[in-house]
């Protein structure tokens, strides 16, 4: 079936979570219900090795059969988005496997080296494009000081479909906008909290963690938000916004462990999360989840 890609992109972008089984191996069958979930609640894009998916914590092996499992289970229902990261053979390796899985359109995590020049990171999307032989794609921008200049030069470059912008920088964001081509697509990367803000200068669509465990209240938002009317897209937020404010804390440490600890108590269990992260939520952190959960009638 043919997507929309540029449509897609600007709805939710919805970051699965990697699961893992008893063995501490990742086990993506257990993904499936929460992948047939969100797609029939109207989920526009899954995402694959994100930042909520634990990418950092998994192996480059073990990356690609996420991207292979995933794109097996969404079987062409939606495009599938892959995260793409790491050392340069590492990336092009998963931008490789990426694309012989089906892969829609890669994101690319912004290099976390301790030495990223401008000019080098250019030379990596070049070279995971052409691992990847062309697919479309999207710069995930966690670090707005790399400036305007830098931010052009990226979205310059042959391929580059669009930016997911997880700063907390609205009006950088609008100076990135003005500066750029207007085919690149500006999606908020901070989730439906940030939706509202960076839509007010010209995001659209926006990235959810929240879509693992309540994929219609994520839907609902991103429609009220399509529509305009902000006061509404504002009050759905409100009732979702305790789930996000134990995901921030820790230094969003518990970003993740938030996601998992709801999923298990909704029964649908996706294992532990991987140290760095922090595992079990506190007693309460997971007291202030279940009341969530219950409030929200997910339970």
């Amino acid at each position: 079936m043919a997507h929309n890609l540029d449509e897609a992109l600007t709805g939710i972008s919805g970051i699965l979570v990697t699961p893992y089984g008893a063995d501490g191996n990742i086990a993506p069958q257990r993904l499936k219900p929460i992948i047939d979930r969100a797609l029939g609640a109207g989920m526009h894009i899954p995402v694959v090795n994100g930042n909520t998916s634990e990418f950092y914590a998994l192996t480059t092996d073990e990356a690609c059969a996420m991207v292979k499992s995933v794109s097996e289970m969404i079987n062409g229902r939606a495009p599938l988005l892959a995260g793409i990261g790491r050392g340069i053979r590492d990336a092009c390796r998963l931008a490789r496997e990426s694309a012989d899985a089906g892969a829609s359109a890669l994101m690319i995590h912004q290099p976390p080296d301790p030495f990223v020049a401008p000019r080098g990171t250019l030379d990596y999307l070049k070279a995971v494009s052409d691992a990847s032989g062309g697919l479309p794609m999207m710069l995930y921008l966690r670090n707005d000081a790399i400036g305007i200049d830098a931010i052009k030069a990226m979205c310059d470059l042959p391929g580059v479909k669009g930016v997911k912008w997880a700063t907390p920088n609205p009006l950088k964001l609008a100076a990135a906008i003005a500066a750029c081509d207007p085919s690149i697509v500006w999606v908020c990367g901070l989730a439906e909290v940030w939706a509202p803000p960076l839509y007010a200068v010209g995001a659209r669509g926006f990235t959810s963690g929240l879509i693992n465990v309540w994929p219609e209240r994520s839907v609902a938002i991103h429609a009220a938000l399509d529509s305009g009317d902000y006061v509404k897209a504002n009050e759905l937020i409100k009732g979702m916004r305790a789930f996000e404010d134990i995901r921030a804390e820790e230094l969003n440490g518990t970003n993740v462990t938030g996601v998992k600890a709801a999923l298990q108590a909704l029964g649908l269990d996706c294992g532990p999360t991987r140290p760095p992260s922090a595992w079990p939520l506190t007693e309460k952190q997971q007291a202030t989840m279940l009341e969530f959960l219950k409030q929200s009638a997910l339970m």
